[in-house]
């Protein structure tokens, strides 16, 4: 059996006035999506818990069948992962995005929680100053190291054994993504240990105030880099692998380190695709094409798409229903027909949670999620969306039981 997941990243919404009263996935052109929510079955699960964050790390550990109140320990240690930093037990990472942020009038806003979308040299060459002059200060013994990722995506890695971490598990920190054109007052670290990783926000404003990257993009009329933005906090997971837990060797396409770096936890392979962004600008042809040619080696593909989640954090539901026609044209189409050579066959689209288009942020709520192939009975639905699964009677309140269903 040859098992494929397409997860178009946030594409669950709701419906939209610009879109004559549909949700984005209703009011795109998804014939291909379309032929298999009616060739098989349309349910809805919820993978993001009430109790949990409406994060993509809670989303997609649910999605591929592992219990987030079990396995989750924080997203930034999922990424480090990707990278294949080893967390010892007192070790702790920390997300660190690099953002924009200004006063207009009634306190700082998160303008921009991309930096405009900086580049991944400036970001290096940033981090590089921040290391220097913050993290090498004394007083943290050597237990700091920021980490360059990509574009505005970082890390900071904190070293247990040189220096014991003031955070615990009731440390509180927030998304920047969730509090995009927001005053962000209430959104700085709280809890134990929250004191530093003020500090060290406030000391980056004063590093990147002057830097030659900020100089060169106010030269350029781009938004400054104002400063970090820490958050996603945690200690290394532990999953057991996918293999052991299913059955089926899997590999995992993506342009995300979160989902790189759950791929690697769970002992999936990576595939690496050119021109996969991450963004709206991403090559969906090649992740279609690069997904055809992993059926020959693995029995389960994975396929992550993050542009519709990307084009509801700017607002623009245009941009997420092109995102979402060309996932349907150019990696679902081909995947369907490239399948029907392979035998036995199941294929399963999900999102890992809702982001409404309205307040720009991951949201908790089901998903719709279209299953079909080999031993899956047809149901009454015609359409993958939103509606489709909500009126459906197969229903994953607990949503990581869906993999196992999917998997049967």
């Amino acid at each position: 059996m040859k098992y494929i997941i397409i997860i178009p990243d946030g594409a669950a919404d709701e419906a939209q006035a610009s879109l004559g009263g549909k949700t984005p996935l209703e009011a795109a052109n998804t014939p291909n999506m379309d032929a298999l929510a009616t060739a098989g079955v349309v349910a809805r699960a919820c993978h993001t818990p009430r109790e949990l964050p409406a994060g993509s790390e809670i989303g997609n550990l649910s999605l591929l069948g592992y219990n987030p109140f079990e396995h989750f320990t924080g997203r930034a240690p999922m990424e480090a992962a990707a990278q294949g930093i080893e967390l010892a037990p007192n070790d702790w990472a920390i997300r660190c995005n690099v953002v924009t942020v200004e006063d207009l009038g009634h306190g700082p806003v998160m303008v921009d929680f991309t930096a405009d979308h900086v580049s991944t040299e400036e970001s290096t060459a940033l981090l590089k100053s921040l290391q220097a002059e913050v993290a090498s200060n004394p007083k943290f013994q050597g237990a700091l190291e920021f980490v360059p990722g990509v574009s505005y995506r970082n890390l900071l890695i904190w070293r247990g054994d040189k220096l014991a971490a003031p955070f615990n598990y009731d440390t509180r920190t927030e998304a920047p993504h969730d509090w995009t054109d927001l005053t962000i007052a209430e959104a700085y670290p709280r809890g134990p240990g929250s004191d530093l990783l003020v500090e060290l926000m406030e000391a980056s404003t004063r590093v990147f105030a002057g830097h030659p990257v900020n100089k060169d993009r106010q030269a350029a009329g781009r938004r400054l880099v104002t400063n970090v933005w820490l958050w996603g906090q945690g200690g290394a997971p532990s999953l057991t692998p996918f293999t052991e837990k299913f059955g089926p060797r899997g590999a995992m396409i993506t342009a995300v380190d979160l989902l790189r770096g759950i791929a690697a936890l769970v002992g999936w392979d990576r595939i690496e695709v050119p021109g996969a962004t991450g963004y709206l600008d991403t090559d969906y042809a090649a992740k279609g094409r690069y997904a055809i040619n992993a059926l020959s080696k693995y029995d389960i593909v994975c396929v992550h798409v993050e542009a519709p989640d990307e084009a509801s954090h700017e607002g623009r539901a245009d941009e997420k229903v092109k995102a979402i026609e060309a996932i349907d044209h150019d990696i679902v189409g081909p995947l369907h027909q490239a399948l029907d050579a392979q035998g036995d066959w199941r294929v399963m689209i999900s999102p890992d949670h809702p982001t409404f288009l309205s307040t720009k942020k991951h949201t908790h709520g089901n998903v719709p999620v279209a299953m079909a192939g080999t031993g899956i009975t047809a149901d009454t639905a015609t359409e993958y969306g939103d509606t489709a699964a909500a009126n459906s009677d197969l229903a994953f309140d607990e949503g990581w039981d869906a993999m196992r269903w999917f998997i049967g």
